[in-house]
């Protein structure tokens, strides 16, 4: 899916500002969208729509929630083809355009698009967006399905209770917050009839120049070529056919820390499209990850979209200031923990030479023996795991900053092993054949009993979290130090790389101890530093990112005191000592040939 842009030939313009907003029901409800909201509250799009009001029903609802909008497409656009276009809607929704149904989105966290027909536009349109913010054990993130699967092992008498006094809430089974509504931007575009649909660019390096090939989807007949400009926009390669090999001489690489882009300009018939490529080769041999034939270290980050009042909706000025962030302390990548990601950071992240690892929100996975209505969920929740993976893959395919595909985090892939290595090798092969560089594909795993996991040495590269010293051995950092020692040893039989790809302990911003004690800050420092101290040992291990970036907020409960406390850096973005311990760690490795 392309990027919508403005350009020569199509034309762009944003619906994002305040909008109509209302609660409704666990039902969708056509009252609330037929026609204009009565008394509605005011919200702002995009953003969550949790945190923007102090009020506990926007906090913790469970159900539908109605948006409303109008807007006017100009008289001199109508004659083109009108796309209405949805960053993200998390995690459900139907939308609405005058009471009509023009489409339907499941999943909260990737762009889907609708074709707005002429029948159906009025001079003032009324847009009605229904969202459904519920997780169950059919959704990704998955939800557990009972208030028993979350409390009744704590109330023995929980069948006593009268449940008629007990509202139906959200129980995630995954550690962040269930920050829900438009959490991305609302835009309108336009093409010609006949149009440029998507893009696909390869390239290859070969000696001092590089090979591309760019790749198009059109609808409708006629002529398409396709010239490469510089990063200056001057034009280097010009008026080439689509699907022909194109020499760059003396290509400038898309390094990590040293972005370089180029871009592909597609006309076809009336429409073009500009495409940002960099020239990048990814490669796993080894037990080396290799970036442009070059040994790569990973040294950064699991991160999540959450801000004060915003939640999960984007923020544009705070993605500048968390990259800037990670430059100071000399990072270079992180994980899209645990969902893909904004477009507009990823676009950033191109820019400016940071290397990612997208994930997929699949949180939260298990596989159990089911029947029944359980059964039906556990197979729609399959089939929109693979339907996930194909659009990120689709939407994300041509950047040069994501250098690798995480298909799930700490799914149970030692339970039952086989079971899970059955699930996951089929999604392995679809997501090597959706994507057109074949990037090195992984899930990240996180079972107390490796021994079992089948999975783990069955990706590319073998990404482990692990809280050694927090939640197993809490405190003790010589056994912590240990236990990593013994599976680190475990893993090295498999001659693969291997990467943390979650470690850390919780932290309250200004606790301090001469003696570091959990909690505190110092003991964070003292914490990491065992940690690496292992790491460092062994040369197939790749790369290191931390457990949080940033403090983040989840669900209540006796574990979490107004969030998760793992962050390098406070929710606002203040460092912990931690923050310079990393700055002067990561200054002196390289971002190549670390371990030689």
């Amino acid at each position: 899916m392309l990027y919508p842009q403005m350009n020569e030939k199509r034309f762009l313009t944003s619906l994002d500002g305040i909008w109509n907003f209302c609660f409704g029901s666990e039902i969708l409800e056509e009252k609330y969208v037929m026609k204009p909201l009565e008394n509605p509250e005011k919200l702002y799009v995009p953003a969550s729509y949790n945190d923007q009001k102090a009020d506990i029903r926007f906090r913790d609802h469970y159900g539908y929630a109605y948006y409303q909008t109008y807007f006017s497409i100009p008289n001199g656009l109508r004659k083109n083809r009108i796309v209405l276009r949805f960053g993200a809607v998390t995690h459900n929704c139907v939308v609405y355009l005058n009471g009509n149904k023009i489409g339907e989105h499941t999943g909260g966290f990737l762009p889907f698009e609708m074709e707005l027909d002429e029948s159906v536009l009025e001079e003032k349109n009324l847009l009605s967006v229904a969202v459904d913010n519920r997780v169950d054990f059919s959704t990704l993130p998955v939800g557990n399905e009972s208030k028993r699967a979350m409390f009744g092992d704590s109330l023995p008498n929980f069948d006593s209770v009268n449940r008629t006094n007990i509202k139906n809430k959200n129980y995630p089974n995954f550690d962040f917050f269930n920050y829900c509504g438009i959490n991305r931007s609302v835009k309108l575009y336009t093409t010609a009839k006949d149009y440029i649909n998507d893009i696909y660019i390869d390239t290859k390096i070969d000696g001092a120049n590089a090979v591309v090939k760019v790749e198009a989807e059109f609808i409708g007949a006629g002529k398409a070529a396709v010239s490469i400009l510089d990063d200056k926009g001057n034009e280097i390669v010009s008026d080439k056919n689509i699907n022909e090999e194109i020499v760059i001489e003396n290509a400038k690489l898309w390094q990590p820390g040293k972005a370089y882009l180029y871009t592909a300009k597609i006309t076809f018939n009336e429409d073009c499209y500009y495409q940002k490529f960099g020239v990048r080769e990814v490669a796993v041999k080894d037990n080396q990850f290799l970036i442009n034939g070059k040994p790569f270290y990973f040294k950064g980050f699991g991160k999540h979209e959450d801000s004060e009042i915003r939640g999960r909706g984007i923020d544009e000025a705070l993605n500048v200031k968390d990259i800037s962030l990670m430059k100071w302390m000399c990072a270079n990548s992180f994980r899209t923990s645990h969902y893909p990601y904004s477009e507009e950071m990823l676009n950033l992240c191109d820019e400016e030479g940071i290397v990612v690892i997208a994930e997929t929100p699949a949180v939260g996975l298990n596989f159990p023996n089911v029947e029944g209505e359980l059964l039906e969920k556990y197979n729609k929740r399959t089939a929109h795991h693979r339907q996930v993976i194909q659009d990120m893959i689709a939407r994300d395919k041509n950047r040069p900053s994501i250098v690798m595909w995480s298909l799930a985090n700490e799914p149970d892939t030692a339970g039952t092993p086989h079971k899970a290595l059955d699930y996951f090798e089929p999604l392995y092969h679809l997501a090597h054949q959706c994507d057109p560089q074949s990037r090195p594909v992984t899930v990240v795993v996180c079972n107390n009993d490796y021994i079992k996991d089948k999975v783990a040495p069955f990706v590319d590269v073998i990404c482990v979290n692990r809280y050694y010293g927090w939640y197993i051995f809490a405190g003790d950092l010589d056994a912590a130090s240990q236990a990593m020692d013994i599976e680190m040893q475990y893993f090295s039989q498999f001659n693969k790389p291997l990467m943390i790809t979650e470690y850390g302990a919780d932290t309250v911003a200004g606790v301090h101890n001469a003696v570091p004690n959990m909690f505190s800050e110092e003991f964070q420092v003292e914490y990491y530093d065992a940690m690496n101290t292992v790491l460092d040992k062994y040369k197939f291990v790749v790369g290191e990112q931390t457990w949080n970036f940033a403090d983040f907020q989840t669900i209540q409960g006796v574990m979490r005191v107004d969030g998760n406390k793992k962050g390098i850096f406070t929710r606002d973005r203040r460092p912990k000592l931690s923050a310079h311990y990393f700055k002067n760690r990561w200054t002196k490795i390289p971002d190549f040939d670390y371990k030689k």
